[in-house]
């Protein structure tokens, strides 16, 4: 069984710009990504899938491979991670490699480690599943969130027994966007992952950092550095 992982780090992010090449804790961020990937052991092939020769470039030094640049219909604003994973596997099979699985890693949750990735992996082969998705639990219970009427209005907000104590509330997940991996003919019958036949691997919310704002770095640096003191 072949199996490859897709890292993709777009150049074009306005949220925090350059994002996927910023220096956490003296590295780029695509950095962690790539290392966790190599270190695994899961995979057959590493590669970054990015629309820039800079981002490339960093890429190859951490030990990705990059045989081609995104498109530039993959590498707009609107575009999706998916249609990313289907124009990589395209491209491969025109080169005459085809995977039996694919990995989605994305850059911005640098605080997965190899040994999620080995979970995963385990967990996808002990179950024969079609799909394996991270997923972390939410930070409060889902029965105390709600939408806002006009002018901030809490009428109708919370139902009443949306104030029972957290411990008396069901436990509810939320992908956290580090790991997805999936049987690449059952990705390409149906890109719906939240199906019956797929499973979740829960990571804690240590590990489960997605960055895609200022403070949202400054978080992972505060993690990372947390990190480093206790290793």
């Amino acid at each position: 069984m072949r199996i490859i992982a897709i890292i993709p780090a777009r150049s074009g992010s306005k949220g925090l710009p350059d994002k996927n090449i910023k220096l956490l804790d003296g590295k780029p961020l695509i950095a962690y990504t790539i290392e966790a990937a190599l270190s695994s052991g899961v995979f057959d092939t590493v590669m970054l899938s990015t629309d820039s020769e800079k981002y490339a470039r960093i890429g190859k030094a951490c030990g990705a491979e990059v045989p081609f640049l995104r498109s530039e219909t993959a590498s707009s604003d609107s575009s999706t991670s998916w249609e990313t994973v289907l124009e990589v596997l395209d491209k491969y099979e025109e080169l005459g490699q085809y995977f039996d699985l694919f990995c989605l890693l994305q850059p911005t949750s640098p605080m997965r480690t190899a040994d999620d990735i080995r979970n995963v992996y385990n967990l996808f082969i002990s179950k024969n599943t079609i799909a394996v998705v991270s997923m972390t639990e939410l930070e409060h219970p889902i029965a105390w969130c709600g939408a806002l009427g006009k002018n901030g209005s809490l009428d109708g907000f919370m139902e009443k027994t949306g104030f029972k104590q957290r411990q008396a509330h069901d436990a509810y997940y939320r992908p956290n966007g580090a790991i997805y991996m999936v049987s690449v003919p059952e990705f390409k019958r149906n890109q719906f992952l939240y199906r019956k036949g797929a499973y979740a691997y829960v990571m804690p919310k240590e590990r489960s950092v997605d960055i895609d704002t200022e403070f949202d770095f400054k978080y992972a640096e505060f993690l990372m550095g947390e990190k480093t003191k206790n290793t």
